[in-house]
C-alpha cells in the first residue's frame, strides 16, 4: 500500500463570481515528484495556496490531511512548521541582502536573547548550498549579483533551510535556460533520493514526463486524472489531451493568405554599449529588416543580445553610446524615447510582463489603454472613460480574455490572460511594428495556441512582428524568416521553411569558430 504523505479531499475555493476550484482531491505519495498540469486558470496555484496557508482554513472547504492528520493552516509559517514549503514563481529574495541572509531569511539564526549568530549563519548557509550544488558560491555577495537560474537555486536552499519534506515549486524553471533547467531537475531528483516529496507546476511537458512519478490534470478547477509514469502514457500527446479536453494535432496554427509586402522597419549599423560599462561594446553591427505581414524570428542562446537588442531600438531603453539608423517605411527616424518609438508606431512586449508590462494593481481596461492613452483616448488631456471601456471590450472579445469584467485588477488573471492584455495594450495603439519578447513564457500549451492565432492576425492585416523566443521550436513554428543572434552580433539569416533547431545551433557554432579564428590572428596565432 502506498505511503500517502499528502491527501487533499474535496477542495472547494470560490472567489467573487467564480469558482477557482470545484470538489478537487489530490493523492501524493511520500518521497516521489507529483507534477501538477493544466491550463492558466485551471487552478493549480490556488490548490497550492490552500495547502500553504496563504489561502486560510476557513476560506475554503475540504480537508488537508497531511502525514494523516487533518490540518487547518491560517498561515504560511503554520504550514512551514509541519515542513511544508512554497516557491512561488515570483522568487522572494531581497535582491540587496547577501545570499547568506537570504537563506536564513525569516528562519534567523540566533544565539542568546535574540541576536543574530552570524558565524553559524554563514557556515549553515555554506551547507545548505552545497546541497544544491553552488557550494563554490559567495555567500556574502548581494543575491542580485546572481543570474536567475542561481537565484531560483538558493529559494531551494532557503526551503531546505527549514527542515522541509514537502517542496511545492510553482513554475521553477519558466526563467531558465534549457541548461540552468536541466540542473534544477537533476537537483529535484537528489531531493527525491533524500526522501523529500515534491510538488512542482509546469507548463514545460518534457520536464514533467522527465522528472515526474505522478502527473496530476486540473482543468477548469476540477481535478480529471491522475497519470501514474511507467503505467499510463506520459506523451507530451496525452498530457495535452487531459489539460485542454481534446487532441490538439497541430501546435501552431497555419498562417494562410499572408501576403509579405515591403519593407516596414530596417535598422542599419546598429551598436550598442552595455549601461554599465561604457568600454563594453555589446550589440555590434546589426543590420535586420521585417516586412508588412511578415512574422521574424530573432533566436539565439541566453545572455546573446536578442532582449538588448529590441530594448535599445524601443526607444534607446537599454544601453548608451547608441548609434545607428532606423528607417520607417524607408524613411530615417530619429528615436530617443519610448515616446518617441511609440509615436513612430514601433511597439515592444517586454519578456517580464509583470514589472514592466502591467500595473498589477490597476484594472485591465486601464492596462490596455495606458499606450494609447495620449494619442486615441484622449482630447486635450481629458480621457474620454466612454471609449476606454468600448475598445477594452471590444479586444477583450476579439482576443479572448477570459475574465468576467474589464474593471477586474490586472493582477487576479492568470499568466496566459495577462500575457493577452499585454498584446491588446500595444495593438491598441496601432503599431506597423510589434517586436513580441517571450510571448508565451510560463503560459499552457493552450493559451500559447491563442497567442499565435493573435500573431497570425496581426501579420495578416499587414502589421510587421518580430518574435524573440527562446524555445527553438517556437520560433520554426511561428515565423517566415529567422535572424541567429550570437554574441551581440548577426550569426546568420535562415527562411524558416528549411530552417531546423541544428541548422540554428550550426549557425551559432560556426559563428562562434569565425570569432575563434579572428582573436587568433590578433594573437599571432590561429
Amino acid at each position: 500500500m502506498d505511503d500517502i504523505i499528502l491527501e487533499m479531499d474535496h477542495i472547494t475555493k470560490e472567489f467573487p463570481g467564480v469558482r477557482a476550484l470545484d470538489d478537487v482531491t489530490i493523492k501524493v505519495t511520500r518521497g516521489e515528484i507529483h507534477a501538477l498540469c493544466g491550463e492558466n486558470g485551471a487552478g493549480k496555484s490556488t490548490l497550492m495556496n490552500v495547502l500553504s496557508g496563504s489561502y486560510p482554513y476557513g476560506s475554503y472547504t475540504g480537508d488537508v490531511i497531511y502525514n494523516g492528520e487533518v490540518c487547518k493552516f491560517h498561515s504560511l509559517k503554520d504550514s512551514e512548521e509541519k515542513g511544508i514549503v512554497i516557491i512561488h514563481q515570483e522568487l522572494a529574495l531581497s535582491p540587496y541582502l547577501s545570499v547568506a541572509e537570504n537563506i536564513f531569511m525569516g528562519n534567523e539564526q540566533v544565539a542568546i536573547k535574540g541576536v543574530i549568530d552570524w558565524e553559524k549563519t554563514r557556515s549553515r548557509a555554506v551547507e545548505m548550498l552545497k546541497k544544491v550544488g553552488l557550494e563554490h558560491e559567495n555567500i556574502n555577495a548581494p543575491v542580485n549579483s546572481l543570474g536567475v537560474g542561481k537565484q531560483q537555486l538558493i529559494e531551494i536552499a532557503k526551503a531546505l533551510a527549514k527542515k522541509v519534506n514537502l517542496l511545492i515549486l510553482d513554475e521553477p524553471t519558466a526563467s531558465l535556460n534549457d541548461e540552468e533547467s536541466a540542473h534544477l531537475l537533476q537537483i529535484l531528483l537528489e531531493l527525491k533520493k533524500q526522501g523529500i516529496t515534491c510538488i512542482m507546476i509546469s507548463h514545460k511537458l518534457n520536464e514533467i514526463s522527465f522528472v515526474a512519478d505522478k502527473i496530476t490534470v486540473i482543468r477548469d478547477g476540477k481535478s480529471i486524472e491522475t497519470l501514474v509514469k511507467g503505467k499510463d502514457d506520459f506523451s507530451e500527446e496525452r498530457i495535452i489531451k487531459g489539460m485542454v479536453g481534446r487532441e490538439m494535432t497541430n501546435r501552431y496554427p497555419p498562417r494562410e493568405d499572408c501576403k509579405i509586402g515591403d519593407v516596414i522597419m530596417e535598422v542599419k549599423d546598429w551598436n550598442v554599449y552595455h549601461p554599465d560599462d561604457p568600454n563594453r561594446h555589446f550589440i555590434k553591427n546589426v543590420n535586420i529588416n521585417v516586412r508588412a505581414g511578415e512574422v521574424v524570428g530573432l533566436a539565439g542562446l541566453m545572455g546573446a543580445g536578442r532582449t538588448e537588442l529590441a530594448m535599445s531600438i524601443f526607444g534607446k531603453s537599454w544601453g548608451q553610446k547608441i548609434t545607428g539608423t532606423i528607417k520607417m517605411h524607408g524613411k530615417e527616424i530619429k528615436i530617443n524615447s519610448v515616446r518617441d518609438a511609440i509615436d513612430a508606431k514601433i511597439a515592444y512586449t517586454s519578456e517580464d510582463r509583470k514589472t514592466y508590462g502591467l500595473v498589477l494593481i490597476d484594472e485591465i481596461k486601464h492596462n490596455m489603454t495606458m499606450s494609447a492613452l495620449r494619442n486615441y483616448f484622449s482630447n486635450r488631456g481629458v480621457v474620454d472613460a466612454n471609449k476606454e471601456i468600448v475598445k477594452s471590450e471590444e479586444y477583450k472579445t476579439r482576443i479572448n480574455v477570459k475574465t468576467p469584467s474589464i474593471n477586474q485588477k490586472v493582477g487576479n488573471l492568470s499568466g496566459g490572460n495577462q500575457q493577452k492584455v499585454v498584446l491588446a495594450k500595444w495593438m491598441l495603439s496601432q503599431p506597423d511594428v510589434l517586436i513580441l519578447d517571450e510571448p508565451t513564457r510560463g503560459i499552457d500549451v493552450g493559451a500559447k495556441y491563442e497567442i499565435y492565432c493573435v500573431i497570425n492576425e496581426l501579420a495578416k492585416s499587414g502589421k510587421a512582428v518580430i518574435v524573440i523566443s527562446s524555445e527553438m521550436p517556437e520560433i520554426l513554428g511561428t515565423c517566415d524568416r529567422i535572424y541567429v543572434i550570437n554574441e551581440g552580433e548577426i550569426a546568420g539569416e535562415l527562411s524558416a521553411k528549411g530552417a531546423t533547431q541544428e541548422s540554428i545551433m550550426k549557425c551559432i557554432m560556426a559563428h562562434n569558430n569565425s570569432k575563434g579564428d579572428i582573436k587568433g590572428d590578433e594573437n599571432g596565432t590561429k
